[in-house]
């Protein structure tokens, strides 16, 4: 598959079949992960693969809970708020694997405190290229992915982190859906085109 194919037919996959993802496949996700450039090559990220039944049950209840805070504060109206959670009930966001993209924050090259925020962003760059990586490793291999963002609030994130028993040094970068999906996705079009995002200067 050329990059170009797998770059067009990277799409948001929402709705995962009961099949399991193949051991040697999740490693090949992780390998092409690991192959994205990292700031003073420090490779400061941790791949945490949340794959047993129990585990994953926890991490889809974090999920729900955090869709439900993110659209009632975006305003979402009572009956928009019941489809979203027919949408659950039907499984949406359930993968058979999750994978945690996590930067260790106590790893660095500068021990300047002046730049300690700096190398922070540069570290959370890194594992955000080798997300993209992962994700269009996933489409060669016929896997679906979702970047799950509201990961993201504090208290998602600390129940991610104590699942996997990482401390506080540990930040989490994304939270990531892989299997095969249960629906054809067709990639969406992008609103804006390249002449309304691009600036030569």
């Amino acid at each position: 598959m050329e990059l170009s194919e797998a770059i067009n037919k990277r799409a948001s996959v929402r709705f995962y079949q009961e099949r399991e993802v193949e051991k040697e496949k999740l490693k090949e996700l992780i390998e092409a992960a690991i192959r994205a450039p990292t700031a003073s090559g420090l490779e400061n990220w941790l791949f945490v693969i949340y794959k047993s039944e129990e585990v994953r049950e926890k991490v889809y209840k974090l999920i729900l809970e955090g869709h439900l805070e993110y659209y009632k504060n975006r305003g979402l109206s009572e009956e928009k708020m019941k489809k979203l959670k027919q949408r659950f009930e039907e499984g949406m966001y359930k993968a058979p694997v999750y994978i945690g993209v996590f930067i260790n924050k106590e790893i660095n090259v500068l021990k300047c405190e002046k730049y300690s925020e700096l190398e922070f962003y540069w570290a959370i760059e890194s594992a955000a290229m080798a997300i993209q990586n992962l994700m269009l490793k996933a489409v060669e291999l016929d896997l679906g992915t979702c970047y799950i963002g509201v990961a993201n609030f504090p208290y998602i994130e600390e129940e991610l982190k104590e699942i996997a028993g990482l401390d506080e040094k540990y930040f989490l970068v994304g939270l990531i859906t892989v299997g095969y999906s249960a629906r054809e996705e067709i990639p969406r079009k992008r609103r804006k085109s390249v002449e309304e995002v691009s600036r030569f200067v």
